[in-house]
């Protein structure tokens, strides 16, 4: 079984924003992050993104960080991109499923407008939340078997 550790738990209070670490959090089961402005947004409750293709982008914004691409959670170690819809991953005690893959930006974000790319369509992942509970900095995530 593959595995890997979330790095970052990010929460925003609005939507169209970067969010903040927060180091910790609640997923709450068909909603996702407590007190995050994308909670209960219909199949996409919770976002991912590898904190190795936040690196990628580092070399055109080095001030990029866990938040960046306005993901709730930022993996380390984990291959999202073997990820299919309708897989299912352990993230400490939660269990979420992969809803989409990727997303269309209607409206280029910040990180766009800077560098002329943005990770977030391509290799972003969205899940809902199947089964909540707490999740840190440090938690372990891997694919349900």
């Amino acid at each position: 079984m593959e595995s890997g550790t979330i790095i970052a738990v990010c929460t925003s209070p609005t939507k169209g924003t970067t969010k903040e670490n927060v180091g910790a959090g609640v997923l709450i089961e068909d909603f996702g992050v407590e007190g995050d402005a994308h909670g209960g947004f219909a199949h996409r409750q919770v976002s991912l993104i590898a904190s190795e293709d936040i690196e990628s982008m580092r070399a055109k914004l080095p001030e990029l960080h866990p938040g960046s691409f306005a993901e709730n959670l930022t993996t380390e170690g984990f291959d999202l991109a073997s990820l299919s819809v309708g897989d299912r991953i352990n993230v400490g005690c939660c269990v979420l499923e992969v809803s989409q893959i990727g997303k269309e930006c209607h409206a280029k974000c910040e990180v766009f407008r800077l560098s002329g790319d943005c990770i977030m369509p391509k290799k972003g992942i969205f899940c809902r939340v199947i089964r909540g509970g707490p999740v840190k900095s440090g938690d372990p995530i891997n694919s349900v078997i």
